[in-house]
């Protein structure tokens, strides 16, 4: 059922970006649509299913609608042009409806990076080898997204930003806030410092031990954060045998459910347990 309504234009921000408000309810919401914008200009208002408005964003409050107001005001047409021709190649690869804040968040993200390369500010990535290894299709979607605003904008943009662009990538698909993959990001640097900390142990950045240890953390905390439970019908066994390794698991299974703020289940930490004692005895046979 279609739902009835006219929206009262308040602002054009640009020929694809309008602001605009319901009549009646006074809802607020910005429209996407190819030439949306110089559609309404001497209209005024459009049909709530108006046919060319492609994406529709409800604001809910008056603070959100003066952020989005000035990010949008404050966009290059050409960076909104871009963009919406990036989201379409993204919507290509991966069948299905996108995350809706990538429409805002992408082009708002590309703006500040062209920003930076130009002013000659440096962009750090603290988790790009992660990254890379965690979403190997959205990193190989991000780098050439990376080629085509380097193209567009005469700029060049390094690895690093490519880490940050699969991000956005991987939440337009996946619906996970880009917020909440820093997050994840970051828990893994910690429990990877506990480990480090707790066994005398030092893993080089990239070596295989490495890469296994991060991939394994990022997946547990994943399932976490999904609520997907792993079986594991040898938890007894992993209590009394692998007792060492249980510890420290208990230990970042803590870490885990105090930073997430979930609950972190028993097989999840005895599987943890698991990969650290088999992780330990490899690097016993190969220091």
């Amino acid at each position: 059922m279609k739902e009835a309504g006219v929206l009262e234009v308040q602002r054009i921000i640009g020929n694809n970006v309008v602001m605009a408000n319901t009549v009646n309810s006074n809802k607020e919401y910005v429209l996407l649509g190819k030439g949306i914008g110089f559609i309404v200009k001497n209209e005024g208002t459009i049909d709530v299913n108006d046919p060319r408005i492609e994406k529709r964003f409800k604001l809910e409050d008056r603070e959100q609608w003066s952020q989005y107001q000035s990010i949008l005001e404050d966009f290059d047409p050409k960076v909104i042009e871009i963009t919406d021709q990036i989201i379409e190649g993204i919507a290509k690869e991966f069948p299905g409806k996108l995350n809706d804040k990538v429409y805002l968040a992408l082009p708002s993200h590309i703006q500040f990076t062209i920003y930076r390369i130009r002013n000659g500010m440096d962009i750090i990535n603290p988790f790009l080898l992660e990254t890379k290894l965690s979403f190997p299709k959205e990193y190989e979607i991000a780098s050439k997204i990376a080629e085509r605003i380097g193209e567009e904008f005469q700029i060049e943009i390094p690895e690093d930003e490519i880490g940050f662009l699969t991000y956005h990538v991987y939440s337009a698909v996946s619906d996970v806030p880009i917020g909440q993959l820093v997050k994840a990001s970051n828990i893994v640097g910690k429990l990877l410092e506990v480990i480090q900390q707790e066994k005398q142990v030092h893993f080089e950045q990239g070596s295989l031990s490495h890469v296994r240890l991060m991939l394994h953390l990022r997946y547990s905390i994943e399932r976490v954060l999904q609520g997907n439970s792993v079986e594991n019908p040898f938890v007894n066994h992993i209590r009394v045998e692998y007792r060492e390794e249980y510890a420290l698991a208990q230990r970042l299974g803590r870490i885990m459910a105090e930073q997430l703020d979930r609950n972190v289940p028993e097989e999840e930490v005895c599987y943890m347990a698991m990969h650290l004692y088999r992780l330990f005895q490899r690097n016993r046979r190969n220091p």
